[in-house]
C-alpha cells in the first residue's frame, strides 16, 4: 500500500543554505486555497423554536424565579441545535441561546456573583452550557476599525468565560478551542490507536512523513470566514510538489503521511454510546465538495477500538464529540476528533436519527441529574 505503514526518516532537505525568503506580498497563493472553491453562505435566521416562540409571547415564564436552562452558544445556522430546541421543548426544558452572529443587540446580564443572567427579559439559571461553534470571526463587524475590534475583544472574553464557569456544568469543556488536532495525534497515539505520521511545517514541499504520498491540512479550522457569514473551505488535499515546489507558506501548515484507506469510519461518541457510520469517499475534500457522490452507511465498531475511543473522550472529557479514522488493511488510523460535531448530514445520508436521538435524550437526562441534585446553583 503507497504511503502506509513506512516508517523510514523524512526527506532531508536540499543541500546548500535555503532559498530566501519572500516577502509578504510575493507570496504564491496558500496550498489550501489554491483550486478550493467551496464557498458557503452562513444565514443568520432565526430558527430556534423556543427563542421564537418566548419572543412572540406565546409562551409565559411562570414566575419571577430564575428559569433552570440549558445555555448555548452558537450561531444562527446551527441546525443540530435548532433540533436540540425543539426536542428539549417537548420535555419542557428551556434552552437559551446567544449565537455570534446575531449577538449585537442581545440584551443581556450575567451576574457573577449568582449564576444567574438575564437573556432579554427573562431570568435565566443555566444548569447546563454547550458552546458550539461560537467562532468570533462571525461576529457581524470589521475588526479593523476600533469599534470592531473592541466589540471582537468584549465578546471574545465574555464567550470564553461563560465556557468556563465553574458554578454550571458544561457539555464538552474543552470545545473553546484548547483541543488542537497536534495535541490529538500525540493522546490518541499514547491511547493505543495507530497515528499517521506528521509534520508542521511551513515549507511543505520539503517534508516526506512517511513515505512520498502526503496530505496536506489545515492546523486550525477547515472553514475560513474572512468576512462574517462567508466560509471558504481548508480542507485536505494531497500534497502536490509541483504547486508546493520550494516556496514557502505563510502560516504553518500540516503535512501527513498518506494512507491507501479502504473506507473511513465517524464514530459519535454520545455519552458512553458509539454511533458508527462507514463513509466512502474518492479523496479527503470530496465530502463537502461533491457530498452527493459520498455513501455513508451504519456500522459498528469492535470492542477494543470502542473502549480506546471512549477512554480518549473521557480524558478530553467530551460528552458529544466525533472521531474520524480510516481502515486500513485491518487497523484503524486515527485522524482527528470534532468537537463541534455536526451529525444531521450523516444521518441523512444514512437514514437514520440515531445520534440526535441520542443527543436529545442524553441532554434531557443530565439536565434533569443536575436540577434534581441541586447543582449548577
Amino acid at each position: 500500500m503507497p504511503g502506509a505503514g513506512r516508517a523510514g526518516p523524512d526527506d532531508p532537505p536540499p543541500p546548500g543554505p535555503p532559498p530566501a525568503r519572500l516577502a509578504a506580498d510575493a507570496w504564491p497563493a496558500p496550498l489550501l486555497l489554491q483550486g478550493q472553491d467551496y464557498f458557503f453562505r452562513a444565514p443568520t435566521t432565526n430558527l430556534d423554536f423556543q427563542e421564537r416562540v418566548h419572543r412572540t409571547g406565546l409562551v409565559t415564564d411562570p414566575s419571577a424565579e430564575p428559569v433552570p436552562c440549558v445555555l448555548v452558544l452558537a450561531r444562527a445556522a446551527d441546525m443540530e441545535m435548532n433540533e436540540l430546541s425543539l426536542a428539549l421543548a417537548e420535555h419542557g426544558v428551556r434552552m437559551a441561546r446567544v449565537d455570534v452572529d446575531r449577538c449585537l443587540d442581545l440584551a443581556l446580564t450575567v451576574y457573577v456573583d449568582a449564576p444567574l443572567l438575564e437573556l432579554e427579559r427573562w431570568l435565566l439559571r443555566p444548569v447546563l452550557t454547550w458552546r458550539r461553534h461560537f467562532d468570533i470571526t462571525a461576529l457581524p463587524v470589521d475588526p479593523r476599525t476600533v469599534a470592531g475590534a473592541y466589540a471582537r475583544g468584549q465578546w471574545q472574553a465574555t464567550a470564553d468565560w461563560l465556557a468556563r464557569r465553574a458554578d454550571w456544568e458544561h457539555i464538552n469543556p474543552v470545545g473553546a478551542g484548547q483541543l488542537d488536532r497536534l495535541t490529538q495525534l500525540t493522546d490518541a497515539a499514547r491511547f493505543g490507536l495507530t497515528v499517521p505520521r506528521t509534520a508542521v511545517t511551513t515549507w511543505p514541499g520539503r517534508s516526506r512523513p512517511g513515505g512520498d504520498r502526503c496530505v496536506v491540512k489545515s492546523t486550525g479550522h477547515h472553514l475560513l470566514e474572512p468576512r462574517p457569514g462567508a466560509m471558504h473551505g481548508l480542507f485536505p488535499r494531497p500534497l502536490d510538489v509541483n504547486r508546493a515546489g520550494e516556496a514557502p507558506e505563510p502560516a504553518p501548515v500540516i503535512v501527513q503521511q498518506y494512507f491507501e484507506a479502504e473506507y473511513e469510519l465517524r464514530v459519535f461518541v454520545v455519552g458512553e454510546r458509539l454511533i458508527a457510520y462507514r463513509v466512502r469517499k474518492a479523496d479527503p475534500a470530496q465530502l463537502w465538495v461533491d457530498p452527493e457522490a459520498v455513501t455513508v452507511d451504519r456500522t459498528r465498531v469492535g470492542e477494543g477500538l470502542g473502549a480506546r475511543l471512549l477512554a480518549l473522550a473521557r480524558h478530553w472529557r467530551l460528552h458529544v464529540a466525533a472521531f474520524d479514522l480510516l481502515v486500513v488493511g485491518g487497523d484503524h488510523v486515527f485522524l482527528e476528533v470534532n468537537v463541534n460535531c455536526d451529525w444531521r448530514w450523516f444521518e441523512h445520508r444514512a437514514e437514520t436519527t440515531e445520534v440526535s436521538d441520542a443527543v436529545h435524550s442524553w441532554v434531557v437526562h443530565r439536565f434533569e441529574e443536575l436540577r434534581y441534585a441541586g447543582q449548577g446553583r
